[in-house]
């Protein structure tokens, strides 16, 4: 027995001086691997891997991630996994032992064991062989440890588990496994284990949804991540169109340097290289510009900024523009090549560069001198050369082949229209050429709109109805090419409005039909949202008057909503130019707002806000009537209910009371039929969201009513009927990231909205009141007041929080008294919140629902947020009262109760007499200047009753010993071989029925009140004993 000891000893000497040297470079391994390989011939395989476990022990319980720690774990994965063909059988043997031998570790409750396991066995899987002999259940036990360990609490075990059962993720054997990388990448918490899976995922159509989503990370390294995995693993032709835009779109606008540069260098050398040779045009070719024209610009303007478009010679807009000769006169008439969509884009966003460098270098060449402006001037000059030989010779010829395009139908509108935004880097000063184009102008205004025949004899108009030739780009195109032709002072209005006039002479002798009407309402809109003024259309064919009362307010009352619509929308444009409002706008637009369609509510809702924003409240509510009501003015707030379903109620009442009421409307939740992300309220609850951040320019508008509107749009940004409403969520989330910010009056606002519970309850709160809660309302509301929360304790921006810090200077504890009278700050700061939320978590003191204490413990853990002024004497000592009831109907949660224990005592520190209680005619003066009404007589009782997880009574345990041992030792922290061995089998889980008696003991133990003011002292040796080793161990010991 004792020989046997001696070659163990001799042995662990020879395997330990090999480490040690193993650790100290890389360099040394291959070198060593050899050592260690004669050390394991010499000896059978059982007492070699008993000396060499015994050896290796140490290192499970060395934490740090030092250097040499990290190479003795390469080096062991190294010579686990590496074979010798002379001894195949031994060191098959030996990796089969190993590995029993790490997934008894990997199951240990000691978390740096479990890490050291994880990390050296998916340091072998990923070395290891394809044909190395392992048993199949050898491998299942194996994967099913890493599976396991992929849901460790610790976050680096999980990384290594990972990336151990990443090389089974694409083996159709194991499908459980990819199915599980996918379940944790979806709740994974900790970035670098997200990052891990994202790198470990195969290329597959179930992984490439999931990594794309993950270029939406919160963390940098996870995008970047997702990047380069989409890079190395997926081909361009492999992704679907949807997944290529979505990922150049989020790639080259995130706003970290490095995941761009990453998105630019996956479209550079995988896309643009390897997939199309080089070619920008063939890349546009897999984007489809036509449907994702933005996405398209993105990928022109980043591969122009770097410099990978280069215009070769012969390569120009003139090659599409072929003449031929005609044999018997001699003369030579163009032929029209017709351009592709993405060739189109393509010189559109080409040429736009060379004009914007040229301009810039220009621009440079003026502000400099000498040598530098010399440089300058001839980049410029060199910008226009190339810009002049890419476009055509001559305006005719462009005219002709943008006419060539529009003739050709619907399928090349889209190169139609890049090809008339090329007409504004084009010279018209030529009067030749000023009256072509001019020509072609009016040609393109008379243009009708398109049209689809049903049932062969109703017509149903393409596009959108409102705008020239049925959107907005094409109209964009048309004004743009218009104002560069017609550039003169005037000159655009005076050819516009005679187009008008010749197109509302049917419309005026009512012989149109309704799609007479849209054109010649799309062409005046066109000329309302391009001129800057009434001045430039007096005199001209036809007065703005007569536009008005012939044009405009006869098709907002035409028969056909499409008509009404782009008439309503004419109204607003005309509106926002003149110097007043006019009384026949506002009376139509208000009359179309309550009266209409949902779809002319929708416009009139935009036209009635803009006006308002431009005009100001007052002076659009005097246009109307000089006496019109209003609910808003006084507070308290309590608007009474306005009937716009009632189509012949005289709707009396100033605009901003017939916008709120628009809000009240049921029906007009549902989505507008031309828009699918508009409704009525989103359009006014933009509305109210834009006049609430400039409410500073609107002084007619009373303060009071600032809450009332900002509960709405809460209650609005929480209401599930507008989930789908997209456009209106991103609207409010910018806008309540921004308006607490901005003054001391909309933290005001917020700080009302938050405290008046009895106001919001029927909207934010609306579960608490019914008969039947609903759990789902409960978290609305918690969910509410938690953001209002957040809203109220952000900070001021720079120019406000000057003044509120001399304001605040005044409220110093040197200058403050020992009133306990309420302030009248007090119903707009924190403490009244708090003390809502007491009064409100009170009244549930009594036997509760499972939904009801979940709302309970929600709120509570609002209120421990909150923080109170010394200055308010009266607040605190009543706080001090309320959360002894406030604990009592949380008791069955420790931390809750902690905290609120926290909160006693620093209430009691900034109490001025913490001694004498607060009588009872000063608590109702409190409670009443926050408008509640409690009996304070419920809240007398100072004592707590017994909790029901009780401090328990067995003895603390020591300290673990190995956690000493590794405090005292700084040897130990440079050189984990040194400890002397232990044995591996100690490493276990703990006993079961351990742990089922220590917390069934606590439970039956018995335990006396505890008052609130005792301090904390108790409340820490209150704390649960009910750990288990793994957590104990988890506490002293932590992985760096």
């Amino acid at each position: 027995m004792s020989i046997d000891v001696e070659e163990e000893k001799k042995l662990m000497q020879k395997i330990s001086r090999v480490l040690d040297e193993a650790r100290a470079s890389y360099a040394t391994h291959i070198r060593k691997l050899k050592d260690l390989s004669t050390v394991r011939s010499s000896s059978s395989i059982t007492s070699f891997f008993g000396a060499f476990s015994k050896t290796l022990t140490p290192l499970f319980k060395f934490q740090r991630r030092t250097a040499s720690a990290e190479r003795i774990v390469r080096f062991v994965a190294s010579f686990a996994s590496v074979r010798d063909g002379n001894n195949v059988a031994d060191c098959d043997a030996f990796l089969e032992e190993f590995l029993r031998f790490l997934i008894i570790a990997a199951s240990a409750s000691n978390k740096t064991a479990r890490f050291r396991a994880c990390q050296i066995i998916s340091e072998i899987i990923v070395r290891l062989p394809d044909d190395t002999e392992v048993s199949s259940e050898l491998w299942d036990e194996v994967i099913d440890c890493m599976k396991l360990r992929v849901g460790d609490k610790v976050p680096v075990i999980r990384t290594f588990a990972v990336r151990g059962v990443s090389r089974f993720a694409s083996d159709l054997e194991n499908s459980d496994v990819l199915k599980l990388l996918l379940q944790t990448l979806s709740r994974e918490q900790n970035p670098d284990v997200r990052k891990t899976i994202i790198l470990s995922l195969p290329p597959t159509n179930a992984t490439s949804a999931a990594i794309i989503d993950c270029t939406l990370d919160v963390s940098e390294s996870v995008r970047k991540a997702a990047y380069c995995v989409l890079a190395s693993k997926f081909p361009l032709q492999s992704l679907s169109i949807k997944l290529r835009t979505t990922i150049l779109q989020r790639g080259l606008a995130d706003r970290s340097a490095a995941v761009t540069k990453e998105c630019l260098k996956l479209m550079k050398d995988e896309w643009l290289v390897k997939s199309c040779n080089g070619d920008p045009i063939q890349l546009l070719k897999y984007l489809d510009v036509e449907t994702y024209e933005s996405v398209g610009e993105s990928v022109m303007g980043a591969l122009l900024k770097a410099g990978l478009v280069k215009v070769q010679d012969g390569q120009s807009i003139k090659q599409f523009l072929l003449s031929t000769t005609d044999t018997t006169e001699g003369n030579c008439t163009p032929s029209i090549q017709l351009m592709e969509a993405e060739v189109a884009l393509y010189w559109r966003t080409v040429c736009k560069h060379l004009q914007t460098e040229a301009q810039a270098k220009g621009s440079d060449a003026a502000t400099t001198m000498g040598t530098e402006a010399a440089v300058y001037a001839s980049e410029a000059s060199d910008n226009n050369e190339l810009l002049e030989r890419i476009l055509p010779a001559a305006v005719s010829d462009y005219i002709e082949l943008v006419k060539a395009h529009i003739i050709s139908g619907p399928n090349y509108r889209f190169t139609s229209r890049q090809l008339l935004l090329l007409g504004a880097m084009l010279d018209f000063s030529d009067s030749t050429n000023r009256r072509v184009a001019g020509a072609f102008v009016q040609e393109l205004l008379h243009r009708p709109l398109d049209y689809e025949l049903v049932d062969e004899k109703t017509k149903v108009v393409i596009g959108d109805g409102i705008n020239l030739g049925g959107d907005r780009e094409w109209a964009d195109a048309v004004s743009e090419l218009a104002k560069r032709v017609h550039a003169a002072s005037g000159e655009f209005e005076e050819v516009v409005l005679g187009v008008v006039e010749e197109l509302a002479r049917p419309c005026r002798e009512r012989t149109a039909d309704f799609m007479q009407w849209m054109h010649c309402l799309s062409v005046t809109g066109l000329l309302l949202e391009n001129t800057k003024s009434f001045r430039w259309m007096h005199g001209k064919s036809i007065e703005p008057a007569e536009l008005l009362r012939s044009l405009l307010l006869p098709g907002a009352k035409h028969v056909h909503l499409d008509v009404q619509r782009a008439a309503i929308r004419c109204l607003g444009l005309f509106g926002l130019l003149e110097r007043n409002p006019s009384e026949e706008i506002i009376k139509q637009l208000r009359l179309s707002f309550v009266k209409g369609h949902s779809t002319i509510s929708i416009m009139a809702g935009k036209a009635l806000i803009d006006l308002l924003m431009w005009h100001g409240p007052n002076e659009v509510d005097k246009t109307v009537n000089q006496n019109l009501s209003s609910e808003l003015l006084d507070p308290p707030i309590v608007l009474d209910p306005v009937n716009l379903s009632n189509k012949n109620e005289d709707l009396d009442i100033k605009l901003l009371d017939l916008l709120y009421a628009g809000l009240e409307r049921q029906e007009w939740l549902k989505l507008g039929e031309a828009d699918e992300n508009e409704s009525v309220q989103s359009v006014i609850g933009e509305g109210l969201a834009k006049i609430l951040l400039l409410s500073e320019k609107y002084p007619s508008i009373p303060t009071s009513s600032h809450p009332l509107f900002f509960a709405k749009l809460i209650s609005l940004y929480f209401c599930s009927e507008t989930m789908e409403l997209q456009r209106l969520k991103q609207c409010l989330s910018v806008f309540f990231e921004h308006y607490p910010s901005l003054s001391v009056n909309h933290k005001a606002s917020n700080f009302y909205s938050l405290t008046g519970f009895p106001l919001c309850k029927k909207k934010i709160f609306h579960g608490i009141l019914m008969d039947q809660p609903s759990v789902f309302y409960r978290n609305r509301a918690v969910q509410a007041s938690r953001f209002m929360l957040q809203m109220i304790q952000a900070p001021l921006y720079m120019k406000d929080s000057q003044p509120l810090d001399e304001s605040d200077s005044k409220n110093s504890p040197e200058t403050l008294d020992d009133s306990v009278h309420p302030s009248c700050e007090l119903e707009g700061g924190e403490e009244g919140v708090a003390i809502r939320i007491a009064v409100e978590a009170a009244r549930f003191h009594s036997k509760k629902t499972a939904a009801e204490r979940s709302y309970i413990s929600a709120i509570c853990r609002i209120l421990v947020m909150l923080s109170f002024r010394p200055s308010e004497q009266g607040a605190i000592k009543l706080m001090r009262k309320l959360l002894n009831r406030v604990v009592e109907s949380v008791l069955t949660e420790k931390e809750l109760v902690k905290e609120l224990k926290w909160m006693a005592e620093r209430l009691k520190a900034i109490d001025g007499h913490p001694d004498q209680e607060l009588p009872r005619d000063q608590a109702n003066l409190v409670l009443g200047s926050l408008g509640l009404e409690t009996n304070i007589d419920e809240f007398e009782s100072v004592e707590i009753p017994p909790t029901p997880a009780p401090r328990s009574t067995r003895p603390t345990r020591s300290r673990r010993r190995a956690r000493q041992e590794e405090e005292s030792s700084s040897e130990d922290e440079t050189s984990p071989t040194s400890v002397v061995p232990t044995n591996a089998g100690m490493m276990s889980t703990r006993s079961q029925r351990a742990s089922k008696t220590a917390p069934l003991t606590k439970l039956t133990a018995k335990s006396k009140p505890v008052k609130i003011a005792d301090g904390l002292e108790e409340d820490d040796e209150q704390l649960s004993d009910v750990t288990s080793d793994d957590d104990s161990d988890e506490s002293d010991v932590t992985l760096e």
